[in-house]
């Protein structure tokens, strides 16, 4: 065979060994030192990257810290932070992914005539995750616990902002002698569901399903620095406390249980007679009005404007609507004195 293939002109070796072509173990090698340094090169990357993760959100908490002190709540810790000093104390309760920082405007100027709190739901800025599903009655509960807890006493004025005001609604019906009036900043109607534009419903739709994604691909993005490479800029100061897997998974389920809340807020009953403020935005955000038609937007403002708001005014035998023809939906940082103008007649009609 030898003598034979030497005279054909192939190299015995191949012949003997027709599965493995020349140059076959060299190329193997090249192909396993590559892969090698790949791995070796995402490995480090993903070292930089968690690095860089943590680094950044140590000096995001030294550089701007959340204020308050963190409250046992039954195994987990929630973040408060009260200032001014008075009665009655005045509860502010932030809109859907919104954090306690939203209200420092408002905070400020009503801790100059009475005390008023701030604090981060369950798995919000500093606060520790909670319990799922999020809905009203467990944040309200939260919220009761937070407080006796933190040694501040009723009577309560409450403000809920968006969403918020399914939650106060409800404190309101768990714990009614504790609370003295309401202020309900552009907060949505329980009705809302059958009464707005189909439009709207997916819209929200969307905005849960792009959510739930998101408590799905983020964390690993979150651990290994991605998320805050890409979102640093847009989220700023914040970004350390948005950019956690407790956070997306809150918010996720605020959202996918929001029509839960709504019946809660229904079931929760009226105010009586308790002094309620609720001021109405005539101007919704630029993203709702770029996502609707004209015709549905407009239907969507008329319905909100006209129906839905009144109809919270009537939970009180005292209550009355503010329309704010030059404000959006985020009442507290657009229009802050809006809130601490109602806050100030309803803390004036309690002295009475």
């Amino acid at each position: 065979m030898g003598h034979l293939a030497r005279r054909l002109g192939i190299r015995q070796s191949s012949v003997a060994s027709p599965a493995f072509p020349v140059g076959s173990g060299e190329e193997s090698h090249m192909k396993s030192k590559v892969l090698l340094t790949i791995l070796a090169s995402l490995s480090i990357l993903a070292i930089v990257g968690a690095v860089y993760q943590q680094v950044g959100s140590r000096m995001d908490a030294r550089r701007s810290p959340e204020p308050g002190r963190l409250v046992d709540v039954g195994g987990y810790r929630l973040k408060i932070n009260c200032v001014g000093t008075g009665s009655p104390t005045v509860i502010l309760e932030s809109g859907l992914g919104d954090l306690l920082s939203e209200w420092q405007p408002v905070q400020l100027q009503i801790s100059s005539f009475t005390r008023v709190c701030s604090y981060d739901r369950a798995g919000y800025g500093e606060s520790d995750a909670g319990p799922l599903p999020r809905t009203s009655l467990q944040i309200s509960r939260e919220l009761h616990a937070l407080l006796q807890n933190a040694g501040e006493h009723p009577p309560y004025i409450l403000v809920g902002a968006s969403f918020g005001g399914y939650n106060v609604r409800v404190f309101n019906g768990k714990f009614p002698n504790e609370v003295v009036g309401m202020v309900l900043a552009d907060s949505p109607q329980e009705d809302q569901y059958e009464l707005l534009p189909s439009a709207w419903t997916q819209f929200s739709t969307q905005l849960l399903s792009r959510w739930q994604g998101q408590t799905e691909w983020m964390p690993p993005q979150i651990m290994l620095g991605i998320a805050r490479l890409r979102f640093r800029k847009v989220l700023g100061p914040d970004a350390s406390l948005i950019l956690q897997s407790k956070y997306l998974k809150a918010r996720a389920s605020e959202l996918k249980e929001i029509q839960i809340s709504a019946e809660e807020a229904r079931a929760s009953g009226t105010l009586g007679n308790k002094p309620l403020v609720v001021l109405t935005a005539a101007q919704q955000d630029n993203a709702l009005r770029g996502t609707l038609s004209p015709e549905d937007f407009a239907r969507f403002q008329n319905i909100w404007v006209r129906t839905l708001q009144p109809r919270l005014v009537q939970l009180s035998t005292h209550g009355k609507q503010v329309l704010m023809s030059d404000a959006g939906h985020d009442i507290p940082r657009e229009r802050p004195e809006s809130i601490v103008d109602a806050v100030r007649g309803i803390c004036a009609a309690n002295d009475q």
